[in-house]
């Protein structure tokens, strides 16, 4: 919708990864460097960690587009803690071979023929381990035997590892994975970009997608988007998103500090029974007045009433904030409970939400004014 209204040829703030708008930030650059060192050494690992929503998925979409595949081949796999025996399955599969029914003796001796086999055509092979911070120890160990394997001297595979920050503290706390340790030859931690990266970033990606001016953004505004996305790439393309409709629905060419906060305070009015400081997507909490929404909600609703739908549940939103007691021993099994209702809030209050702007933009699209709309009433 948004970007039929600013001219765009795509949405430049999509949540999906995708390398076209990779944006080198001093972190990712730094990142970058570790990488391309670590691919020269041909050997050992390199561990990437980072928040939730650091970049790292982009990061890696980046290095896979410009490696050279007649030099390099590449195997990925995103962890959900897989154990051992099923970890060496999944990287003989990345080497095109059948791995059902094998031992695990037998598998290895098949993941290094298949090791050698690739290095007889000349290509070195990478395996790259997304949250590595879910693999138990055992299959980090496994790991490390497979950074074992060798042919005249050089290394058959090389690993890069890629998690969340507790990856990091836990490689570092464990004394089983000491061996491994002294195989990392570079470590690197993705940072929040910077204040003064905000604009840049998001220039960029507008541009990627033919921006043309419009819609501007003042200084103010770029202050407030950092401020609420506190600089973490994902967090800040979710709310560059939602600014983008909001100026779209209101007809701003020129967005300033004042939508922003009126978008963020939506976003927290989304968000029942969401604790003071919390929010799923990082955003800082701003008051709302339930009894008198503002921003995005307003205008979906107003715009909604004109064609007999409702945007919302009456009951989704609540008059005020519901807190979330932090639980002792006892009362864990309430929490669950409690935590459970408030997802099943929330995706109700989403479902609605999402009935309503696949209205207005089927009805934007079909070019109807009000008059035009057809509203089933079940007759």
């Amino acid at each position: 919708m948004y970007d039929d209204h600013y001219g765009l040829t795509g949405r430049p703030f999509q949540l999906t990864p995708d390398p076209r708008f990779w944006f080198e930030t001093a972190t990712h650059r730094k990142a970058m460097a570790y990488l391309g060192y670590g691919l020269s050494q041909g050997e050992g690992f390199i561990v990437i960690t980072g928040d939730v929503g650091a970049g790292k998925t982009t990061l890696v979409g980046h290095l896979m587009a410009t490696i050279d595949p007649s030099r390099l081949q590449v195997i990925k796999i995103v962890s959900t803690q897989i154990e051992a025996e099923d970890l060496l399955r999944m990287v003989a599969s990345g080497l095109d071979l059948d791995g059902e029914g094998l031992t695990k003796a037998q598998l290895l001796v098949a993941i290094e023929r298949g090791l050698q086999a690739t290095a007889r055509t000349g290509r070195r092979t990478l395996l790259i381990v997304d949250e590595a911070q879910a693999l138990p120890v055992g299959s980090l160990e496994e790991l490390r035997m497979l950074s074992n394997f060798q042919t005249g001297g050089h290394s058959l595979l090389q690993i890069f590892l890629l998690g969340q920050p507790e990856f990091r503290a836990r490689l570092y706390g464990s004394d089983r994975l000491e061996q491994l340790r002294q195989r990392v030859i570079a470590v690197h931690h993705l940072d929040p970009m910077g204040p003064e990266e905000v604009e840049p970033y998001m220039l960029h990606r507008l541009s990627v997608v033919g921006a043309s001016g419009r819609p501007r953004f003042t200084n103010d505004a770029f202050d407030a988007l950092y401020a609420a996305s506190d600089g973490v790439p994902r967090r800040l393309n979710q709310l560059a998103g939602r600014v983008l409709l909001f100026g779209a629905l209101e007809q701003l060419d020129v967005i300033d500090a004042d939508a922003v906060t009126l978008v963020v305070a939506d976003i927290a009015g989304d968000m029942p029974g969401a604790r003071s400081g919390a929010s799923p997507v990082g955003l800082s909490p701003v008051a709302v007045n339930d009894a008198e929404p503002v921003g995005l909600y307003a205008v979906e609703r107003s715009e909604a009433s004109r064609f007999g739908v409702s945007p919302q549940p009456a009951d989704v939103r609540p008059s005020a904030p519901v807190a979330v007691p932090l639980a002792d021993a006892d009362e864990t099994e309430a929490l669950a409970a409690r935590i459970a209702l408030l997802e099943a809030r929330i995706e109700e209050q989403d479902i609605a939400l999402r009935r309503v702007l696949t209205l207005l933009v089927d009805w934007a699209e079909a070019g109807h004014g009000p008059t035009g709309f057809q509203h089933s009433n079940g007759n």
